[in-house]
């Protein structure tokens, strides 16, 4: 079973790939120094306040705008474990599994608050949060997508695979 524990932090709703990661920074694709500057747009301070395994809990349209890759290796990076919402842009919900960042969509995201503590059941279809003791429920992620998360992404998948051919 797998799960995921974590803090939450509140982003509203159109949050887009400039505000995840700034075009200014877009001049590498190494992940750890995209995760210096990831959300610094929507919060200065976030990277700095985050921990490794928190949460994202955001409204509607999550990562709408470019279809840059960038976006979820950038919160994947700086230790994200998952990002929450109602809706997300399609280019940045498959972008997200092949870099196996886990999203969940929840119409009810907007009752989970920043600092509550919740636990993810990918499983189940479940997020308990915690600190109010109410379980919501989503569609599972189908087996498949649920491998690529593991995997750590499309890539890594794909030489894992690999491997077992040979």
């Amino acid at each position: 079973m797998q799960t995921i524990e974590g803090k939450v932090w509140n982003f509203g709703k159109d949050i887009d790939t400039d505000l995840i990661i700034a075009a200014r920074y877009l001049s590498t694709s190494v992940p750890e120094e995209l995760a210096k500057h990831v959300m610094e747009d929507a919060d200065p301070q976030f990277v700095t306040k985050m921990q490794k395994g928190d949460i994202i809990v955001a409204g509607d349209n999550f990562g709408c705008g470019s279809s840059r890759e960038h976006a979820p290796i950038a919160l994947k990076a700086a230790g994200v474990a998952a990002v929450i919402a109602p809706t997300f842009a399609r280019i940045f919900y498959r972008n997200s599994f092949n870099m196996g960042l886990p999203i969940f969509e929840l119409p009810e995201s907007a009752e989970i608050k920043e600092g509550h503590k919740i636990k993810i059941d990918m499983d189940a279809g479940t997020i308990t949060n915690i600190t109010t003791n109410k379980t919501y429920k989503f569609t599972p992620i189908p087996p498949f997508m649920q491998e690529l998360i593991a995997a750590g992404g499309l890539m890594s998948f794909a030489k894992q695979e690999m491997q077992k051919a040979n």
